[in-house]
């Protein structure tokens, strides 16, 4: 029974007057006025119908609530369905179902249709389709589901690698399965478009991600430790403060006076030499030297910090008696740390090395890089071993220091 291009509008109506129809298979309702009654008891078809045309009409999803239960095959192309309802009676009979250019956002699961062959879900507005949907409907030999604005991501990826395991059951690929979205890769065919496991799988990204933290922050620990990037930050911290103490303590005395020509920085194990020669050959005599030493001119109540920051600005040079005893102190570095970030700061020549005895490359520390960068490249004084040679060392010592303090 053909009645299509008519102006039918119930549908229900229209399954009340198949009712007696004992012999009708097929009934073609295509291209009228119908409208879903909703409800299944206002619905009474014929056993024997197996075939209903129901195309280009005005159906909703409630449509599914008004179908005879024997049927084969079903053409609802064209209508106004937005899903396929679950809990709709099951029609066990089904085999066909075409679902073509109406308003469905995913494919359909086979939960009422467990015969289901053939399911043509064209030119609908599905972007990404489930990839469940080969497990849920095992018995669907062929699926049209070209011509949708498909989303190339990781969920369309999944489907098109599980439709290609089930056997090749999509119709019309690839030439109907283009990517729309998103912009920069609209056109391109499906088979064409791929990512990386790691961009699709969460686990692994995050997992990866982790593992690049954990080696990077390994990596940096590291670096820290072995360029002792803690002591630098502690020690510029202290001189900050210090500084900022200063500033706000004493802000008459901003600018630093020189009072002496030199502050010297030396290991305790060294201070025998310093004592009997350093100092009364520099103090004494003609033209005599006004040296800084922490034993007399540290000021008792402030921190040993500030006292060697203090005497470094206010002393013109800074000598530092260098020996293995020196690279083993851990003062000397600090005060050698805050005469070497003067001279950077002023971009004065301030410092004077004495190499008291050869320091062997191998016992210097990492964090000492400042000393042998200083050691390579400006010129030190070395104190020498002959007795005759002690005089022209003195000379050349008080030359460098040479200043007129005010």
């Amino acid at each position: 029974l053909i009645l299509q291009r008519n102006k039918f509008e119930s549908l229900s109506k229209v399954s009340f007057m198949t009712s007696r129809m004992k012999s009708l298979r097929y009934l073609d309702m295509s291209s009228n006025l119908l409208r879903s009654a909703g409800a299944k008891e206002h619905c009474r078809w014929t056993e024997s119908l197996t075939e209903l045309d129901l195309s280009s009409n005005q159906l909703t999803e409630s449509v599914f609530g008004c179908l005879p239960v024997n049927i084969n095959k079903l053409n609802l192309q064209n209508n106004q369905i937005t899903s396929v309802p679950t809990g709709i009676a099951e029609l066990k009979a089904l085999k066909e179902l075409n679902l073509a250019s109406n308003r469905l956002a995913d494919l359909p699961g086979c939960s009422g249709f467990a015969a289901l062959e053939f399911l043509n879900i064209e030119m609908n507005l599905i972007l990404t389709p489930s990839a469940d949907f080969f497990e849920s409907c095992q018995k669907v030999r062929e699926l049209r589901a070209g011509h949708n604005p498909f989303k190339c991501s990781c969920e369309l990826q999944d489907f098109v690698r599980l439709e290609r395991q089930s056997g090749g059951k999509l119709s019309r690929w690839p030439e109907a399965y283009r990517c729309e979205y998103p912009e920069d890769l609209r056109g391109t065919q499906l088979k064409d478009f791929h990512l990386t496991e790691l961009a699709c799988n969460t686990t692994l990204l995050l997992v990866t991600a982790l593992l690049l933290t954990l080696v990077l922050v390994a990596v940096v620990a590291f670096l820290c430790i072995y360029l002792d990037v803690p002591w630098y930050v502690r020690m510029l911290w202290q001189w900050t403060q210090t500084k900022r103490r200063a500033w706000h303590d004493c802000p008459e005395e901003r600018e630093t006076i020189l009072q002496f020509h030199a502050f010297i920085s030396y290991s305790e194990r060294d201070s025998l030499w310093v004592k009997n020669e350093l100092i009364p050959n520099l103090e004494k005599g003609e033209g005599c030297v006004q040296l800084c030493q922490h034993e007399r001119n540290f000021i008792p109540g402030k921190s040993i910090v500030e006292n060697i920051i203090n005497c470094i600005e206010k002393s013109y040079k800074s000598i530092f008696v260098l020996s293995p005893n020196f690279v083993q102190s851990e003062w000397c570095h600090y005060e050698l740390y805050f005469a070497h970030h003067q001279l950077f700061s002023e971009n004065s020549n301030s410092l004077i090395l004495i190499l008291l005895e050869p320091i062997p490359s191998y016992i210097v520390p990492v964090r000492y890089h400042k000393l042998k960068a200083l050691m390579a490249k400006r010129t030190y004084l070395e104190w020498p071993k002959e007795r005759s040679k002690h005089a022209l060392f003195w000379a050349n010592l008080r030359a460098a220091i040479n200043i007129n303090l005010p």
